[in-house]
């Protein structure tokens, strides 16, 4: 159900947008498909690693927190639509580890060529369970206005 259109954010408002626990065999079959790097598809070899243990791909992390941006937010949004423009991996993500997400409007303007949406410069944040800050991710989204 779209309820919230451009005319409802406002600068620095932001969303809560839930949590997810990472399980070992999500990270090894999301992996195995997408981003083999054995820190990330094989036990042994990331024993080995810098990371001391499977990882989730930086790839995992930004696909569960676009869920939880989605069902926290976007599911409600008459978005059109989002360029995103960085994201940045900052700590790795392990097994068990829980991870919680809110987003904020950064800034906000009318589009000057198309004058049935808004621009909204948002940013992601991601932090695991012990509160350290683990993903970025900046973008803009295109809004409809209400009129």
């Amino acid at each position: 159900m779209t309820d919230i259109y451009f005319e409802d954010f406002y600068k620095n408002q932001v969303f809560e947008l839930g949590s997810y626990t990472f399980k070992k065999k999500e990270i090894l079959k999301f992996a195995n498909e997408f981003d083999p790097q054995t820190f990330h598809t094989d036990e042994n070899a990331a024993r080995k690693s810098i990371y001391g243990d499977i990882i989730a791909s930086g790839w995992h992390t930004g696909s569960i927190y676009m869920r939880l941006l989605y069902d926290g937010l976007l599911n409600r949004v008459a978005s059109m639509g989002s360029p995103g423009t960085e994201i940045c991996w900052l700590l790795p993500v392990h097994a068990e580890d829980t991870i919680s997400a809110n987003c904020k409007i950064q800034g906000k303007r009318l589009s000057k060529s198309k004058p049935d949406r808004g621009i909204l410069e948002i940013t992601g944040y991601i932090h695991n369970q012990e509160n350290k800050l683990v993903m970025t991710q900046k973008g803009i989204l295109f809004v409809k206005c209400r009129a």
